[in-house]
């Protein structure tokens, strides 16, 4: 099992703190089956920058006490990069970090409560460049939340997403679970990731999320999703599901 979507490097993020808070989250994530793990930590967010060559490093720190403990998991590197006007130039100057070695595919973090308005302008001229966009965790933006329609203009453009897996389990709450569980039968989410900042209060929960897709959607979907988290890591085409628009009356405000 992947994880693209993680934050188990220590001490660079509100995630693992210290070398012993990783290796316990390593082991923990072996224990649910999970072999690769995409370290992403926050990028440009305000408060957390970790430039691509600062988490390559970190990076091959951490593989190395994983062996050393004889802990089977494999860690790349990543980043959970927070939307900017200045992203393109960030890639130029070589600081992003994208999911795959061929820069294809790259992790990108909207605002908890908007979309900003330069969001689809920035993400064509990604796209043209050859660089697609993955929306992560949009059933917890407050803007998708209210209305999910507004996720498909992206989708049009060939944009993918990321479900959180706490999300569609319900660890942050029955609203985000349902919006979740919505995007996921209208076609709206094409992978799923941990999103584990600890082990206390944001721990994997991929083993459930997926026990909770396949019962949503059938085993045909776990491994549309898993298939999808591969060719991520691996830089492989994606050939995205059909979405479905939402009817106007599932729209409502959020407390």
């Amino acid at each position: 099992m992947i994880d693209l979507h993680c934050h188990i490097l220590p001490g660079v993020d509100d995630g693992a703190q210290t070398m012993e808070d990783s290796l316990a989250m390593a082991e923990k994530a072996v224990s649910q089956g999970i072999t690769h793990i995409l370290c992403t930590p926050h990028h440009n967010n305000g408060k957390y920058d970790n430039p691509a060559n600062e988490v390559i490093e970190k990076v091959d720190q951490l593989q190395s006490e994983l062996d050393r403990h004889h802990i089977t998991l494999t860690v790349l590197e990543g980043q959970e990069v927070r939307i900017s006007g200045s992203l393109l130039e960030d890639i130029q100057h070589q600081e992003i970090l994208f999911t795959d070695l061929d820069d294809t595919y790259l992790l990108i973090e909207f605002p908890t409560g908007e979309v900003p308005a330069y969001s689809e302008v920035l993400f064509y001229n990604l796209l043209k460049e050859g660089h697609i966009p993955v929306i992560v965790h949009p059933e917890r933006n407050a803007v998708f939340r209210k209305d999910p329609n507004q996720l498909i203009p992206f989708l049009e453009m060939g944009v993918l997403t990321q479900l959180t897996a706490p999300s569609i389990v319900g660890i942050f709450g029955k609203d985000i679970q349902k919006t979740a569980k919505d995007m996921l039968t209208h076609n709206m989410l094409h992978m799923v990731a941990s999103d584990a900042h600890n082990l206390k209060h944001r721990s994997f929960y991929m083993k459930e999320a997926y026990e909770e897709i396949e019962k949503e959607c059938g085993k045909a979907k776990v491994t549309e999703m898993k298939q999808i988290a591969k060719a991520l890591l691996n830089g492989d085409g994606i050939q995205a599901p059909s979405f479905e628009r939402f009817k106007e009356k599932r729209f409502r405000f959020f407390k």
